[in-house]
């Protein structure tokens, strides 16, 4: 159904909020000479927010980093068992720390080295010792910008989560859609055959039919405005209804009966602004005759079995749930041997070619249903194939459903 999206707030509810994990500035210093470390350790003895570790042991360093992960490495270049460079790689080349923040330390301040090591992938440069208040300074500012990545990482991959966990729930949720729907008949006085398609979005959907007693034969087509879980909800909700037959003071015998309670049942009000059209019918198979009414819904289009004649069975009733007390006339029409009725949604013609602002029509639609089916395929199949043809694409943006009822 293509009306108007209401948003559903469950949904962004069900998604679990996203949180970042807490961390702290950890500075890890690689240096030889333990006189810098501890000029450094100085520096930050009076910042609680900052956490410094030092290793003396270049050999040890990459364990260490895996141990403690630093938000920042200074590292010195002249060490005597491994140059700090080749640190710079090594630090580089570890899944751990490759995006860490590296400052190098040297005594000297030349260009090439400073070149090759930002050409490793330093991310700064410092003469050995600088003041505190530089220290301080790029130490703050390079793990700051490493946190907010780590923080953006965290974001991200708790929405990847929350996305999978919503994915699956929808599937969850469309399977039982989907186990909700009427097993075909293949009977002395009918033969179904239906087609159900989702969307890409779960959608609203849903159809059943019915004996009600021996003689009268239930048939109807609902679709909710809007895609997602509240549409399926309300879909389920109101199919149960209509299975169950557990509406008071409704019978279920009588079409406008059906409606009106419907109507009353999910005032729009009472359901999050959301509403659906419905298609109901009531065959008798003795008289033959189909008594139906239809609120806010596309007409079930009858086929004759004798030539191409087609009858739009269609009343005038307004959405359910859209105002209380509204009236939903019925109407009937005698059914001849081998008539087919077609019951769909909106979805099913609502398609719309390549180059073209129109969709195909209701109409549009009919004409094909009167066509011979393709060789191979069900006549529901052939009609997806049409609606497939028609917008050049295969997945539908609404629901596709569609019941073939065959009266003998």
């Amino acid at each position: 159904m293509t009306l108007t999206r209401i948003p559903f707030h469950a949904v962004e509810d069900s998604v679990r909020k996203v949180t970042t994990g807490e961390h702290t500035i950890t500075v890890l210093m690689v240096d030889d000479q333990a006189l810098f470390g501890q000029a450094v350790r100085n520096m930050l003895s009076d910042q609680p927010d900052i956490k410094f570790h030092f290793c003396d042991k270049p050999t040890e360093a990459l364990k260490v980093a895996e141990e403690i992960r630093p938000t920042v490495i200074l590292q010195d270049l002249l060490m005597p068992d491994i140059d700090g460079l080749t640190m710079v790689k090594f630090f580089r080349a570890n899944p751990v720390t490759k995006e860490v923040p590296m400052i190098v330390l040297s005594s000297r301040e030349e260009a090439d080295v400073k070149s090759e090591a930002f050409a490793l992938g330093a991310n700064d440069y410092m003469v050995k010792l600088p003041d505190k208040l530089e220290v301080l300074a790029r130490i703050r500012y390079h793990s700051r910008a490493y946190i907010n990545l780590l923080q953006r990482n965290e974001a991200y991959s708790a929405l990847v989560a929350s996305q999978e966990a919503l994915k699956s729930e929808l599937a969850e949720a469309e399977r039982y859609i989907k186990s909700l729907l009427p097993a075909k008949i293949d009977s002395e006085h009918l033969k179904t055959d239906w087609v159900y398609t989702p969307s890409t979005d779960l959608g609203g959907d849903a159809f059943g039919y019915h004996w009600l007693d021996d003689e009268h034969f239930a048939i109807y087509l609902l679709d909710v405005c809007g895609h997602g879980v509240g549409a399926s909800l309300l879909s389920v909700s109101a199919m149960n209804v209509l299975r169950s037959e557990s509406l008071r003071g409704v019978d279920f015998l009588k079409p406008t009966s059906v409606l009106s309670g419907l109507n009353e049942a999910f005032d729009m009000d009472k359901q999050n602004q959301m509403y659906f059209t419905l298609w109901y019918g009531i065959y008798n198979r003795t008289t033959r005759i189909l008594e139906y009414a239809s609120g806010g819904h596309p007409p079930s289009i009858l086929v004759r079995a004798k030539g191409t004649e087609i009858k739009h069975l269609m009343t005038h009733g307004i959405v359910i749930g859209g105002m209380p007390g509204a009236p939903f006339p019925q109407a009937s029409i005698e059914i001849e041997p081998n008539d087919k009725l077609y019951v769909f949604s909106d979805g099913v013609y609502e398609v719309t070619p390549p180059g073209q602002k129109e969709t195909i029509t209701v109409d549009d639609y009919a004409a094909a249903l009167v066509e011979p089916p393709i060789k191979g395929l069900s006549k529901v199949k052939s009609m997806v194939k049409f609606s497939q043809d028609a917008q050049q694409k295969e997945p539908f943006e609404d629901d596709y459903s569609l019941v073939e009822i065959c009266f003998l």
